[in-house]
């Protein structure tokens, strides 16, 4: 696992751009994991800058999102497949229907679910995984105490998990407290999986998931475990980290053509 510490979002959100346009650049058709929430805008917003510059084509590329909402209605504002069109899809050129998300709308949720794995692994699977990560640990919605060999499923909502989520409702009544996730295990099959985490608020959950125990109870510190896991963070996510300086130095001095 590489740490990388940055002033900000921004600086973070450019230097994700790179790595994604450096897979896209090597391969075209490139499958990429996308992520939802305040942690990933920034690199949205890089990828649809490099777009807008004539820098970047995604008309190959194909992605999959990480998960989304039950119940909600098809094209919510709320839903996080509204969310990757507004903030990505809609502003590059994906193909029409390169990007995914698992069908919460099937009347078979689980055979939906087997689906959707069966969908990733058929598009030759993810190249780089976009993630955030919750307060108490979670990746993806893989709350404490998932299996960390766990493949795309239903997931109940934990109440914090609902109260994080709930600046993006009307009230914490109107938090779903039901959703498609990808596992664990899947989220491990992406090629480079890439965690970003800002603000102090991550802190705790950062240091647990990279320097403490690989535990369910922790859902990310699976990443300690991935041959390829790159996790960003801004100073005030990295204030708990025990080896901040030692990350500091080896990013310091890492080869500018290892990139991430």
């Amino acid at each position: 696992m590489e740490v990388v510490i940055v002033p900000g979002p921004g600086e973070a959100g450019a230097l994700v751009g790179d790595a994604i346009a450096g897979v896209l650049a090597a391969r075209p058709a490139a499958v990429l994991g996308l992520a939802t929430g305040s942690s990933p805008l920034a690199v949205y917003r890089d990828l649809a800058r490099r777009h807008a510059a004539g820098e970047l084509s995604f008309a190959a590329a194909r992605a999959f999102l990480l998960d989304e909402y039950i119940g909600l209605p098809a094209g919510d504002a709320r839903g996080y497949r509204r969310f990757i069109a507004d903030n990505l899809e809609r502003l590059v050129d994906f193909a029409p229907g390169a990007v995914r998300g698992p069908d919460v709308g099937a009347s078979d949720l689980v055979a939906a679910c087997t689906a959707y794995e069966e969908a990733i692994a058929a598009a030759g699977g993810v190249d780089l995984q976009l993630l955030g990560i919750g307060t108490d640990g979670h990746i993806g919605f893989n709350e404490p105490g998932s299996s960390l060999a766990s493949r795309t499923r239903i997931k109940t909502l934990t109440d914090q998990t609902r109260r994080d989520n709930a600046r993006f409702f009307a009230s914490l009544e109107e938090v779903p407290r039901h959703v498609v996730t990808q596992g664990v295990g899947t989220i491990l099959d992406a090629s480079h999986v890439v965690l970003l985490a800002f603000g102090g608020a991550k802190a705790a959950a950062v240091a647990r998931a990279v320097e403490g125990p690989v535990t369910a109870m922790v859902p990310g510190s699976a990443l300690q475990l991935h041959p390829h896991a790159t996790v960003v963070v801004d100073e005030a996510a990295a204030a708990s980290l025990t080896l901040a300086d030692y990350y500091r130095e080896t990013w310091r001095h890492k080869p500018p053509w290892q990139g991430l």
